[in-house]
């Protein structure tokens, strides 16, 4: 994990005062104490919740059900054909699920969220509060029906065998791989949880309006790097954005941040006739990347290094003060767009690989993906 980072004074036009040059040597030994703390309780929160999990493998329905994987690219074929905008909603599906999962350990209060592990599928019983109704997720998770879809034609040739936290991960890829971006293997043997965690989806998902550090802490606090961070944020790049996440960003520094090329014009200003400043319209939609939304390629980074980013999350990439290391990443992945897919492919794969500890242990493969099985 790259943690040495980040944050280092940016270089000052005038000489700083003795005061000013003391504050901003506070801040940052500040940062960095804070981004250490992160670090070290990252680390051992995944080496302890993670020592006993059974590894996942390529092979694993090699012999349960060896036509797994083209079951469901071919379903997802059907899918994006049928709307582009589908990869993206499958794609926000698996990060929502790997994001969070509170388990009922008690050994360590700090360890408790971690897992791709089907939970965000799970719908609302009277026993059972799923995540799909917590504020972050809703109105913005879509496409359930798509893996129910999937699940339904996995039951049919092979009962109880293929997790839908292992659907979902091999659908995340083939809707990637379906609007031009890179491929990876997917390893499996993930188990569906019995649980789901309302609360967790508001403290572990990025928020659109998080400051920088924010953001960091919360992708080091599932063991992802500051360079998975950045390269994993390059899923936006065939994203929307509901006007509700980016109305602060339009009506506030959008204009101090971007260009305000020939583009970028017309677009702010489309932005705002479908996003008011008065309020309405909230559920308004525009897309992450407004040059090619829905191709999955590196043009998000351009984007960002014009200062036009939509979401206040994306642009602090680049244009925060304390993003030293994030904004050489966004210019790098502008610059190659090979690095960018083989970083967010390795990312992709370090992602799907937090697991659920507890569902080795108490877990199931749903029959119905958002019900448990009784």
């Amino acid at each position: 994990m790259q943690i040495s980072l980040l944050i280092q004074p940016q270089s000052q036009p005038f000489p700083l005062s003795t005061t000013q040059e003391t504050q901003t040597n506070i801040i940052t030994m500040q940062v960095k104490s804070t981004i250490f703390t992160l670090s070290f309780l990252t680390i051992f929160c995944f080496n302890f919740l993670h020592a006993t999990n059974p590894p996942l493998s390529l092979d694993y329905y090699k012999s349960s059900c060896p036509n797994a994987e083209a079951i469901v690219r071919k379903e997802m074929e059907c899918v994006v054909q049928s709307d582009l905008r589908n990869a993206a909603l499958i794609l926000r599906l698996h990060f929502h699920d790997c994001f969070v999962q509170a388990r009922s350990t008690k050994i360590l209060i700090l360890c408790l969220n971690l897992g791709c592990d089907g939970s965000v599928l799970l719908d609302d019983t009277v026993t059972l509060q799923g995540e799909k109704n917590a504020p972050t997720n809703l109105n913005a998770l879509k496409g359930f029906e798509f893996i129910d879809r999937i699940k339904e034609k996995l039951e049919s040739e092979c009962p109880g065998i293929v997790s839908c936290a292992d659907l979902l991960t091999y659908a995340a890829r083939d809707a990637t791989v379906l609007v031009g971006g890179p491929y990876w293997d997917v390893p499996a043997g993930r188990k569906d949880s019995k649980t789901a965690s309302f609360s967790q989806v508001e403290s572990n998902i990025p928020r659109p309006n998080d400051g920088l550090l924010s953001i960091i802490s919360k992708f080091l606090y599932q063991s992802l790097s500051v360079t998975d961070m950045v390269a994993l944020s390059g899923a936006h790049t065939i994203g929307m954005a509901r006007c509700t996440n980016y109305r602060a960003r339009i009506y506030g520094d959008y204009q101090t941040t971007a260009t305000m090329s020939n583009i970028a014009k017309p677009n702010l200003k489309s932005l705002k006739a479908t996003c008011p400043a008065a309020g309405g319209g909230d559920n308004n939609e525009a897309p992450m990347d407004y040059v090619s939304p829905s191709l999955f390629d590196n043009t998000y980074y351009h984007i960002l290094l014009r200062g036009e980013g939509l979401l206040n999350s994306d642009q602090e990439l680049y244009s925060s003060v304390l993003g030293v290391q994030t904004s050489k990443l966004v210019r790098k992945y502008a610059e190659d767009q090979i690095a960018f897919f083989a970083q967010f492919s390795e990312s992709m794969v370090k992602m799907g690989n937090i697991t659920n500890p507890e569902t080795y242990v108490d877990g199931e493969v749903r029959k119905d993906c958002r019900f448990i099985n009784t």
